[in-house]
């Protein structure tokens, strides 16, 4: 499905590297990464399409990990180019770095990290609140995502209420309503069963379409990569193939 929102030609959808892409919402160019003597990242380039679903696989330690909190702004490379929407986020300081994680880039985790002390809608409306979004805003994106999850029943819930599947409804809620152009899911089914993992999927799928958010997919699952366009497989800290 949302075939319609890839802007990849079909021939290039197995190529990975940014030249590759029309029009790349994110791009990572030759990027290089170390912690003390060992090479994580080793000229790693990857590209996502504005709209489109990749799949990163690839062995523990293959820096899968370390990428991410690249792209995401978590991390720097020690040499390379990060482009979001053409701006070099590499090169950005730590208060632009933290403004394009509130308004553009998202992540959805393996281990939830809701807000103990908030409940369903307040967790969800969070990234509203540090936006600075009028109330009103705020409650129509929040009660449109939440219907979008089906979690009516459960908006006034806290977390310790919650099953596993529902916290990862309320971390994907979270991530899309601030609209961002990108979400980086990291292992977002590995603490669900097999049910609740591809309904998440779906969801994701879903919503990732409707929302017309790129979505780079880190997962050991086979089963996770179906709903995405596109397989990158990472080995030793570079793409593999």
């Amino acid at each position: 499905m949302n075939d319609e929102i890839e802007t990849v030609a079909p021939d290039v959808m197995a190529a990975g590297s940014a030249r590759d892409i029309v029009s790349p919402v994110l791009e990572a160019r030759a990027l290089w990464k170390s912690y003390g003597t060992a090479e994580v990242l080793r000229g790693v380039d990857l590209a996502l399409g504005a709209g489109e679903r990749v799949a990163l696989m690839g062995p523990s330690g293959s820096g899968k990990s370390t990428l991410l909190n690249c792209l995401g702004g978590i991390d720097r490379p020690d040499r390379g180019e990060i482009l979001l929407s053409g701006e070099a986020i590499h090169e950005a300081g730590g208060e632009r770095l933290a403004q394009l994680r509130r308004e553009k880039i998202s992540s959805v985790f393996q281990f939830f990290h809701l807000l103990p002390t908030l409940n369903v809608y307040e967790n969800i409306e969070f990234p509203l609140r540090l936006l600075g979004l009028p109330a009103a805003e705020r409650r129509e994106r929040v009660e449109k995502l939440i219907r979008e999850v089906s979690l009516e029943s459960r908006a006034d819930g806290f977390a310790d209420e919650l099953s596993g599947g529902e916290m990862q409804r309320v971390a994907i809620a979270r991530a899309l309503v601030i609209r961002p152009r990108v979400i980086l899911a990291d292992e977002p089914t590995g603490n669900l069963d097999s049910a609740n993992g591809a309904a998440v999927l779906d969801l994701l799928e879903d919503l990732a379409g409707r929302y017309e958010t790129a979505l780079l997919l880190v997962t050991h699952s086979e089963e996770a990569t179906r709903i995405c366009g596109r397989t990158v497989r990472m080995k030793d800290g570079r793409i593999d193939g």
